[in-house]
């Protein structure tokens, strides 16, 4: 069926049961960011394929809400499909609630299981609960994945599932160790929706969704017991055993909605993750609690052996970067040679998989030439990508999942000819601010949101902002973004702790012209004193984790000060120092010209 076909077809279905509405979130039954194809909805009634949207359907109107990263897409995408663009990320654009609330008058149909709790309570409009996608999508649909889960090895992860285990529950269930005494047996559960909190409190891992290595499942923790709910087509033996030797039970996937219907006592929830279907499921009778993760704080600061872990990985990294820079200059265009951006995005994925303990990619790969590279989220595919000269910008946002951690890197280079002075302007301004993030001091308690500007300051000055955060989390050999800390404009209750790590990515993008975006993976770490301190503060600080040096010719030196080409220096330093112990000769002498010291 063609977009409006499907449409029409959601319409008939949406009269017969009385709405005046139907919201199609972009969402799963886990609140992923990245999904399983199952799952794509939103994408299959509108045909825009970005991985952030929402659309609304009424009687005689469709809309499809996104952010800035998608405006160029979505309009490419969208056209003939009689869906609105609607550009949420505009100061001038409703939500989609508020757009309910003024323009609809009447009942307001949604998926359950596709909102969260807090998602469907903000809702102001009469909700009703139903499944309006399932009976239209019957063709193609592809099937919940059936891959199998893996053991995760606690050498890498750092922790033991039964250390984990006992720790949420001290965590959870001490605050109703009052209530224990006269209650039921099971007095306490906590449950769990969210792939990669199971995947890291259970240490397995698995191939269900492209890019991250988790396991499609639920968890409902108790007191006494951890209940594993997934299809029984993922266990084989050496999983069975590995999930009864750490006393996890193991029931069908789609069976969570009549446990938990069992449930007594006290019920915790994450109602930001898990989803409003799992809610009505909990007896009435249960004491419910909203309570953010335990699980999402803990996960996200790295202890010692995952951040060396990030180390190894970063090295690791580095070296297929260095092989693909080193053919993307000296072989890619040899004897007048044109390549495809989908010819590049393989070759650096076949670097990237000779590394040690590679798994897979961590995203897909953005290699946008010339004007793609200010499609802040492109996708090439093999038969719709731009040819690539040796001319003109380049910009390549790539990442790796290894069994040691996750990496996520953007780098911006100039592929030969003149660089326009705008180009050395734009690309100059992006570097100073993500200079100035690494390099940022800061007490205690400060929040990501509180650094942002360190990031953009310069692009300011200039008149020049972007639509996208300048830093996510990012998971260890898990989800490539990961809460909850983040570096961005909006406002985020979450402080910068010890452990965390972030992107540090600002970019500038000119439509039809290039994207610039540099981007590099920073942890916090403790930060000395100044013996011009003048409180007790604890001062924190970042540690740069990844290992690739920069376009140097792209700097507009003028603009550079003595600190900054400094820190460029030592970080260069760094990077050959790092590196050069794992490439051979040509290789290392390529990594020490690209690393060789600037000066003002």
């Amino acid at each position: 069926m063609k977009v409006r076909e499907k449409i029409d077809g959601l319409r008939r279905l949406m009269a017969s049961n009385g709405l005046a509405a139907y919201v199609v979130p972009g969402n799963d039954p886990h609140a992923s960011e990245y999904m399983a194809s199952h799952w794509f909805e939103m994408q299959w009634i509108s045909g825009f394929n970005g991985e952030a949207g929402t659309v609304v359907v009424t009687m005689d109107r469709a809309l499809l809400w996104t952010d800035s990263r998608y405006y160029l897409q979505a309009g490419i995408e969208l056209q003939d499909s009689g869906i609105e663009l609607m550009r949420e990320s505009d100061i001038d654009c409703p939500s989609v609630i508020d757009w309910l609330s003024e323009n609809i008058d009447g009942v307001v149909g949604v998926n359950p299981e596709m909102f969260s709790v807090n998602s469907f309570r903000e809702f102001r409009s009469d909700l009703k609960s139903i499944d309006l996608i399932k009976p239209l999508w019957t063709e193609d649909r592809p099937s919940i994945p059936q891959d199998k889960l893996y053991p995760y090895s606690a050498d890498f992860a750092g922790e033991s599932v039964e250390s984990k285990l006992a720790r949420m529950r001290e965590k959870v269930f001490k605050t109703s160790s009052a209530d224990a005494a006269s209650t039921e047996e099971h007095s306490g559960a906590l449950i769990i929706s969210a792939l990669d909190e199971i995947a890291w409190l259970l240490n397995i891992r698995g191939n269900d969704v492209e890019f991250n290595p988790v396991v499609i499942s639920y968890v409902v923790l108790e007191k006494d017991k951890c209940t594993l709910f997934v299809d029984a087509a993922k266990i084989d033996s050496p999983a069975r055993n590995y999930l009864d030797f750490n006393n996890i039970d193991i029931r069908p996937y789609e069976a969570v909605f009549e446990y938990i219907h069992g449930l007594r006592g006290t019920v915790f929830y994450d109602g930001a993750r898990v989803n409003e279907a799992l809610y009505e499921a909990i007896p009435e009778a249960c004491k419910k609690v909203n309570l953010t993760s335990p699980i999402l704080i803990d996960k996200a600061k790295k202890n010692a052996v995952e951040l060396e872990g990030e180390r190894i990985a970063m090295r690791q990294d580095a070296v297929a970067l260095t092989r693909f820079f080193k053919w993307l200059e000296e072989e890619a265009f040899a004897e007048g040679k044109t390549r495809t951006e989908w010819e590049l995005m393989e070759k650096l994925h076949e670097f990237r998989a000779m590394g040690e303990n590679f798994v897979e990619e961590s995203f897909g790969t953005i290699a946008g030439y010339r004007g793609n590279g200010a499609i802040v989220h492109y996708a090439a595919t093999p038969d719709k990508c731009a040819v690539v000269k040796p001319e003109g910008m380049l910009l390549l946002d790539s990442g790796g999942q290894y069994l040691d951690g996750t990496t996520d890197i953007t780098r911006t280079v100039w592929l030969g000819g003149r660089i326009p002075q705008q180009a050395k302007l734009d690309y100059t301004y992006v570097l100073k601010g993500h200079i100035a993030l690494a390099r940022a001091r800061f007490p205690r308690g400060t929040r990501g949101n509180q650094l942002d500007a360190f990031a953009k300051q310069y692009m300011w000055e200039a008149g020049i902002t972007f639509g996208h955060g300048t830093g996510h989390g990012v998971g260890h050999f898990l989800c490539c973004h990961e809460g909850p800390q983040n570096v961005r404009t909006d406002n985020n209750p979450t402080p910068l702790e010890i452990g965390h790590i972030v992107s540090d990515e600002p970019g500038i993008y000119r439509t039809d012209k290039w994207g610039i975006r540099t981007e590099n993976l920073i942890t916090v770490i403790p930060a000395a004193r100044t013996k011009a301190a003048t409180t007790e503060d604890e001062w924190l600080a970042f540690e740069t984790l990844t290992l690739c040096f920069y376009d140097t010719s792209l700097i507009e030196m003028s603009l550079m000060t003595e600190d900054e080409i400094d820190w460029i220096n030592a970080y260069h330093v760094r990077v050959y120092k790092e590196v050069a112990p794992l490439l051979n000769d040509e290789e290392k002498a390529y990594l020490a010209y690209k690393c060789q010291a600037i000066e003002i």
